[in-house]
């Protein structure tokens, strides 16, 4: 069995406190390949590590950190000061994580909202609702491209919303993007792949054992782009991922692949 790319989903998020310094440090000196954070912006208009919408537990945000209200309504001390996880670590700034990931590891960086609840995950755009996408999308894109310019690292830009990968690829022609797929939205997930000739096809590891499993495999090897799966929590998962032909996997937990492959 091929050795598959291992990405450490947020830090490793099962192990540590997801999307913080401490946990990207301890992820990339687990040997990991790559580290996948998510980003968004704050009311100043500064970029910060962070997944939920929300620092408190209201609506489908989980409550992981001791500060409240919508991350980019908040100011960048009000975001960077709560501490995620009952921990002494703070929701980061993406340069502060950047500065503890080392130059070999690649970071893949998922966008997560440019700071509107105008936006459509998962879905392929026509070319008027694309347009509109990206006006939304483009200056935190440029925000985000001004940090990441800073480093060394090879850098992998995701996301669920084509806005997104569309303003990324239109501001940086050569920035490498992947589609993220949600379950429920396969066909968009192919037709978005096809689009813009990705560079990894992430899917949610419950799709393998669903009809559009193969449509995906098919379509990431038709771009020529590896096939990832996502969020894989044990070895069952990573067996499953890589039974199915998966190059490689976004895990929580390190070393799931070592135990998949024995």
């Amino acid at each position: 069995m091929t050795t598959p790319t291992v990405v450490a989903h947020r830090g490793f998020a099962g192990q540590n406190p997801e999307n913080t310094v401490a946990a990207v440090r301890a992820a990339a000196e687990s040997g990991v390949d790559a580290v996948e954070i998510d980003v968004q912006p704050t009311a100043d208009g500064d970029v910060v590590v962070f997944h939920d919408r929300r620092l408190d537990g209201r609506g489908e945000s989980r409550g992981i950190t001791d500060g409240e209200g919508v991350v980019w309504k908040q100011s960048t001390d009000v975001v960077t000061t709560a501490r995620v996880l009952g921990t002494e670590e703070r929701v980061p700034l993406l340069e502060t994580v950047l500065a503890a990931v080392p130059d070999h590891v690649t970071v893949n960086v998922e966008l997560k909202n440019p700071g509107s609840d105008a936006v459509r995950p998962g879905q392929a755009l026509n070319s008027e609702e694309r347009e509109r996408a990206k006006q939304r999308w483009l200056p935190f894109v440029e925000s985000v491209y001004r940090v990441v310019d800073q480093f060394q690292n090879d850098v992998v830009y995701s996301s669920f919303y084509e806005g997104a990968l569309a303003t990324a690829v239109e501001q940086a022609p050569d920035a490498s993007v992947a589609v993220l797929v949600a379950p429920e939205c396969v066909d968009a997930g192919v037709t978005v792949a096809r689009r813009y000739d990705v560079d990894g096809v992430n899917v949610p590891v419950s799709t393998l054992s669903e009809d559009g499993s193969e449509r995906l495999a098919a379509t990431a090897a038709d771009v020529d782009a590896p096939l990832y799966c996502w969020t894989v929590c044990d070895w069952q998962d990573a067996r499953r991922a890589l039974d199915s032909g998966a190059d490689g996997i976004i895990a929580d937990y390190a070393n799931l692949d070592t135990f998949a492959c024995i």
